[in-house]
């Protein structure tokens, strides 16, 4: 969540020509990555929440892109510290893909329940 709000806020000071262009495919894919872990969260299965694990690394990936497009272009300020922010994102996803990963390899390892989230509002 501190990452969409640190690209919100970078994107703001984007020039006008540039606010339906990179700016907006930046929102997108840094709303991308909390929805997709939340949604696969709400999921009824490991395989399913990794297949949207998968999916928010992806957006995550495609963010990390377009920050450095930001960047080259000089549209964004080097102090920002949205790089930063991907790069613990990608750290934070990445070993939660493996828990689940490993989860589904070594399932007497984990005793409790199979489903990520069993008290998810959505049933």
């Amino acid at each position: 969540m501190l990452l969409v709000e640190a690209i919100y806020r970078m994107t703001t000071h984007f020039p006008a020509d540039e606010r339906f262009g990179l700016a907006t495919q930046m929102r997108r894919a840094a709303v991308s990555v909390p929805s997709n872990i939340a949604e696969g969260a709400a999921r009824r299965s490991t395989p399913e929440y990794l297949r949207f694990l998968s999916m928010a690394r992806g957006s995550l990936s495609e963010l990390s892109t377009q920050i450095e497009i930001a960047h080259r272009l000089d549209l964004a300020g080097r102090e920002f510290p949205a790089p930063a922010l991907v790069d613990r994102t990608f750290a934070r996803l990445n070993a939660l893909i493996r828990t689940h990963e490993r989860r589904i390899r070594e399932p007497d390892a984990f005793p409790e329940s199979p489903i990520p989230n069993p008290e998810s509002h959505a049933r």
